[in-house]
């Protein structure tokens, strides 16, 4: 890509990310006590990571079965509060042995 058309770009997008960082710090002046905006603030990242990732997980493998055996492990592993390497271990291996079966 040509540096001229990319730089417009890189500015209008440095430009938004630091308006959505900064118009907050702004506007707002006083702790926010409102209940539901602190709840709906503390889950909002959690959302956000779910739905960035959950689509990614079912279309990253060959299929769509092997995909599903990767996130049932995670979700049994995850249940039984095991810690996150142990999860995402597990998840692949599951992965791994459903597609040497299919």
């Amino acid at each position: 890509m040509n540096f001229n058309i990319f730089l417009p770009y890189l500015l209008v997008a440095a430009l938004v990310t630091y308006l959505i960082r900064a118009v907050p710090l702004v506007l707002i002046k006083k702790k926010i006590e409102n209940r539901f905006i602190l709840s709906f603030l503390y889950y909002m990242p959690y959302a956000v990571l779910s739905v960035m990732t959950i689509p990614a997980v079912f279309f990253a493998t060959n299929h769509i079965v092997t995909a599903t055996a990767g996130v049932a492990v995670a979700l049994i592993l995850a249940f039984f509060k095991r810690d996150l390497l142990t999860v995402a271990l597990g998840a692949s291996f599951a992965v791994f042995v459903a597609e040497l079966i299919v």
